[in-house]
């Protein structure tokens, strides 16, 4: 829902039932143009005062991307602390993971005061391709996490052995979507590789990927969200999708309910906006 400005998003997600809602507030790639909502845009206040409304939260603001050269990310975190966002989302652009360690590291130190945390992604077609990539660099950030998103860790190739074996600390959020569970022919880093995460994605329930076994795999009480991106939405208006979305996740997460209780023998309490 990238063509829905932040405060109309904002709308859509609370009447679908959403608590929390993830907003793009700087590209995240070339070519992007971005909504005007850093400080002191007339869109930034619309957007606060849907959240007042609504009673909507901002659990993530994008995107700061962290290349060979450095940049200045302040309006990012200002605009992203006057939302409420908990964490900011890093683009990993840099190939020297050594020097990209180090900037990930300023964001984290840079975003602190602001009340915010910066969290890494591995991707199979950027810089940090994989699970260990992430959670070293987060680890080395002093306070910085790591983001979960369920397709990557399908083109990753990432056991869900190795999620369970991340400290429990450094995990923040995680984003579901399905897919099919082989990556595109040409390859999970491939042009048809981007093309699928970024506008062909499925929402939760849709496709193959194992979203039960990955929320089993996750520690209890972190947010869960959706980030399914896809060209079109399949039609119908933005709030027909968020509602969709937030049926499609409902599902899913009454599922991981369901599969929790067969295997433990106490009750477990469900928030929708959470993992139960």
């Amino acid at each position: 829902m990238l063509g829905v400005s932040p405060p109309d998003l904002v709308t859509a997600a609370a009447a679908a039932g959403f608590s929390t809602v993830g907003l793009r507030i700087s590209p995240a790639a070339d070519g992007e143009r971005p909504w005007p909502v850093l400080p002191g845009s007339p869109m930034l206040a619309e957007t606060i005062r849907r959240c007042a409304d609504t009673g909507m939260r901002v659990l993530d603001a994008e995107a700061v991307r962290l290349g060979a050269l450095p940049s200045d990310y302040t309006p990012v975190l200002e605009a992203a602390a006057a939302l409420g966002a908990r964490y900011v989302n890093a683009i990993c652009d840099d190939p020297d993971l050594s020097r990209l360690s180090d900037s990930f590291a300023a964001l984290t130190a840079a975003a602190a005061p602001y009340g915010i945390r910066a969290v890494v992604e591995f991707m199979a077609y950027r810089s940090v391709r994989t699970l260990a990539g992430a959670v070293a660099i987060a680890g080395r950030s002093g306070g910085g996490g790591v983001l979960v998103d369920a397709l990557h860790v399908q083109r990753c190739g990432v056991p869900l052995a190795a999620l369970r074996a991340v400290d429990p600390a450094l995990i923040s959020y995680v984003q579901l979507c399905d897919a099919p569970l082989a990556a595109p022919e040409a390859g999970p880093a491939s042009a048809d590789a981007v093309h699928e995460a970024r506008a062909a994605r499925l929402l939760p329930g849709e496709g193959q990927l194992p979203l039960r076994e990955l929320l089993a795999a996750l520690p209890d009480g972190i947010p869960v969200a959706v980030e399914a991106p896809r060209s079109g939405r399949g039609g119908g208006s933005p709030a027909e999708f968020a509602a969709r979305a937030r049926r499609a996740l409902d599902s899913v997460l009454s599922q991981s309910t369901s599969d929790s209780k067969s295997r433990v023998e106490v009750p477990v309490k469900s928030q929708s906006k959470q993992r139960p």
